[in-house]
């Protein structure tokens, strides 16, 4: 398949770039960069010499670039990628958007939370967790990849909603984060003096993922959903751990729960259950596209404790990516993507 990378020299690109070099049936025939246009990639990042020297291009030439493209891949901020999404619409191409913009199946949700009016409000979009649409993923012509905090989340909750064993007006996510999922930008709070040593909370009770986690668990659960998310950024690069509670309905035992992800998960090959009582940790993922899951109940509050562990750049994003680029073409999920993580 002939593969092109919108917004390559980003963290969500370069991974991109890694897993699509490594993919037996991904030939990458354009990469872009507005700010690095005219420059080797390798020159943007050193670790590509040798390896991949090809040239950026501009996105200007977005209908050149879908002509000669069987897959489109958009790694922009939000806001970026509609634009592109509508230049092709009338293209056999298709898109996989790593970003926001086509995520959310009410565009005036997407509007609400990320402040820019949608130009592109009739695209025929699937939202792309894998694990949860995998069968509309397969013929969709735009897939909204998932988001990094928003894929934990939600794959550590989807068995308790769609099972019906949760109250869904008590679900709190609290999450945290390497400094890679604040993009490659420079900005002051991200600089190692900054975040050393420290950790702490952001966008709380206004961080962007919440409606995309509330979209999913309303979806699964068939009643509305409004949660409590709370992000956090830690001192390392990459890595979320989602810590999600939620207060369990009367009458539901510890093997209701445990029946629950094992009928979910059981089949899945990258999400690994470590049981009730386990303990996933960031490490374990890094450079994988795995997600860790286990649970915690507390008999004392009524309460489930899930924790989820991803790492944000691969199952987060670029791989999250890729397995979904597998599935719309038929290919083992695992193409490209079999990788152990890397430890320590």
């Amino acid at each position: 398949m002939r593969v092109s990378i919108i917004g390559a020299t980003g963290y969500a690109g370069a991974e991109l770039l890694r897993l699509l070099y490594e993919h037996p049936q991904a030939d990458i025939v354009h990469i872009t960069s507005e700010s690095h246009a005219g420059e080797k990639i390798s020159s943007i990042y050193p670790h590509l010499r040798g390896i991949l020297d090809e040239t950026l291009e501009s996105m200007k030439e977005i209908e050149r670039i879908g002509k000669d493209s069987d897959f489109v891949f958009i790694a922009l901020p939000h806001g970026h990628a509609m634009a592109a999404g509508k230049a092709l619409e009338g293209e056999g191409t298709r898109i996989i958007d790593l970003g926001a913009d086509y995520r959310f199946s009410d565009t005036a949700v997407y509007e609400a939370w990320y402040g820019v009016r949608h130009t592109h409000k009739d695209a025929p979009r699937v939202y792309g967790l894998a694990e949860l649409n995998r069968e509309a993923i397969r013929s969709a012509k735009i897939i909204g990849n998932a988001g990094c905090y928003t894929t934990a989340s939600i794959l550590a909750l989807a068995p308790l909603a769609k099972s019906h064993l949760i109250d869904m007006g008590s679900i709190i996510v609290d999450a945290k984060s390497g400094a890679s999922g604040a993009g490659r930008s420079a900005k002051q709070a991200n600089l190692l003096s900054e975040l050393y040593d420290s950790f702490k909370a952001y966008g709380v009770a206004q961080h962007r993922h919440t409606p995309e986690i509330e979209q999913a668990m309303t979806v699964l659960s068939g009643e509305p959903c409004v949660l409590s998310f709370t992000p956090h950024l830690v001192p390392m690069s990459r890595g979320i751990l989602a810590t999600c509670y939620a207060r369990l309905k009367d009458g539901v035992e510890q093997e209701m729960v445990d029946a629950a992800y094992g009928k979910m998960y059981g089949k899945e090959y990258f999400v690994r259950l470590l049981g009730r009582g386990g303990y996933p940790a960031t490490k374990d993922v890094r450079g994988s596209n795995f997600c860790d899951i286990a649970w915690h109940i507390d008999e004392r509050t009524r309460r489930v404790v899930v924790l989820s562990a991803i790492d944000n750049l691969v199952k987060g994003a670029a791989g999250q990516a890729v397995q979904n680029f597998n599935i719309a073409c038929g290919f083992d999920e695992k193409l490209g993507l079999d990788h152990i993580a890397v430890y320590p």
